[in-house]
């Protein structure tokens, strides 16, 4: 499970960029640099659990339409997540730095959401 670290580590790192770099002040970030950043880090964090839990061995680019039918055969559920954490981190923080605090909360959130289900998935085939 040293994927779901490496996860888990991209994922703070993201978070340790909002929090130290990125200065939130009335509830937006002013700095749209580390806003890219972060929700880099964070869907880095998202990829890495999946293709761990997915048994992906060799580095390379998917593409957003091979998870969401890699998820669609496993679990609809976390598909949403997945979907709402690429429009989130991918899109909406990573290319168009969208600074609300609110905005970058929730992508953080289905983070968490994905990284936790790769890491029980993980832990009931083992």
């Amino acid at each position: 499970m040293d994927y779901i670290k490496e996860a888990n580590r991209y994922l703070n790192n993201a978070k340790e960029i909002l929090r130290e770099k990125a200065h939130k002040e009335d509830g937006y970030y002013k700095d749209k640099k580390y806003v890219k950043l972060a929700g880099h880090a964070a869907y880095s964090a998202v990829l890495e659990a999946l293709d761990g839990m997915l048994g992906i061995k060799k580095k390379g680019r998917k593409s957003v339409d091979w998870y969401q039918a890699e998820l669609a055969k496993i679990d609809k559920k976390i598909l949403n997540s997945f979907n709402t954490a690429y429009d989130v981190l991918h899109l909406s923080m990573g290319y168009d730095g969208a600074k609300s605090a609110k905005i970058a909360s929730a992508g953080l959130e289905e983070a968490e959401t994905i990284i936790k289900w790769a890491a029980d998935k993980q832990a009931i085939t083992q």
